[in-house]
């Protein structure tokens, strides 16, 4: 026998009142649109925020006051900003990672406590697997813990001398591999050439004077010259920024004195001021020393001290100059 569907609804509708169970209630018209509310009321309760960054989309962790989360959220980097601006003020901490510095500042204006962390101190917080909520909430753990070392906010008068820095250091690896590729053509023709940069532009010009470059074949010599050409622009630009940085120098206080220092240079000092400001975030002039990769790698254990080599913890750049 066939059982069709509407017997089979009242069969069901029977059975509930039969059982005692009672349909859901309508909701309440005050009801409507209050977890909306709800969530509203959780975000003006955030102490800490968490911010991990990404190109296009950032993942966000509300802290309350006794570090519970309340609020887990992505958000675009448009975005971002509006949603802090209708906070509280409140603790922001993020990674000090390419666009922090700029945020730091909007954040900074709008109010907020903005910490930045080193990315190797906030691992230690993260949970379980690591995604980016996980990131979001280490980070806004770390934020608040009293022993953490925070990272200065970079003004844009550092980041453009930063960025004047690593535009040059990208020349000066440009021009190496050039210098080098140069004498490697030439040792596979023989021709060995001294130690040194010097020695080696003048020794292309006695080469390529020579009944124009003799000792090699005409499409060697038509390679040769084109790399003295790129060689002569890179030095050309190179000396460019190291006009720059010299003027810098001599318009700028800090740099002034930076420089009377023995053994400091124009590039130090402005390499320096790029990368620590008024170095107000060193309590020592050896926690600076440390920063810098100054100051052997401690591996002490068992109370027995052992020191390492030179780290090459600190920034390239300085370490360079």
């Amino acid at each position: 026998m066939l059982v069709r569907g509407e017997d089979l609804d009242r069969f069901a509708r029977g059975l509930c009142r039969l059982l005692g169970f009672m349909e859901w209630p309508a909701p309440l018209s005050g009801d409507v649109g209050s977890s909306a509310v709800q969530t509203e009321e959780r975000i003006m309760k955030i102490a800490v925020l968490g911010v991990d960054l990404g190109k296009n989309v950032c993942s966000l962790v509300g802290l309350d006051d006794v570090g519970v989360v309340i609020v887990r959220r992505r958000a675009r980097r448009d975005t971002l900003i509006d949603f802090v601006g209708k906070l509280p003020a409140c603790i922001v901490g993020m990674e000090a990672c390419c666009g922090a510095h700029h945020l730091g500042r909007l954040f900074a204006a709008q109010g907020h406590d903005v910490r930045l962390m080193s990315p190797e101190y906030v691992r230690p917080y993260v949970k379980a697997q690591k995604n980016d909520d996980r990131d979001a909430e280490g980070i806004a753990e770390a934020a608040t813990r009293p022993t953490m070392r925070f990272v200065e906010i970079k003004t844009p008068a550092q980041l453009d001398m930063q960025t004047l820095h690593r535009s040059r250091d990208r020349l000066v690896g440009e021009r190496t591999a050039l210098i080098n590729q140069l004498r490697a053509i030439l040792l596979e023709r023989g021709i060995v050439v001294p130690q040194g940069k010097r020695k080696l532009e003048h020794y292309l010009v006695m080469l390529m004077g020579e009944h124009q470059g003799g000792a090699l074949t005409a499409r060697m010599r038509m390679l040769v010259a084109d790399m003295q050409a790129q060689w002569r622009e890179l030095d050309r630009r190179i000396a460019a920024f190291e006009a720059e940085f010299t003027s810098f120098a001599k318009e700028h206080v800090d740099a002034r004195r930076l420089t009377t220092i023995p053994g400091v240079g124009i590039m130090n000092a402005t390499a320096l001021i790029a990368a620590i400001g008024k170095a107000e975030t060193f309590a020592h002039g050896r926690d600076l020393a440390a920063w810098l990769g100054l100051v052997p790698r401690q591996w002490t254990t068992g109370g027995k001290p052992r020191l390492m080599g030179i780290s090459k913890h600190g920034t390239s750049t300085c370490e360079s100059c």
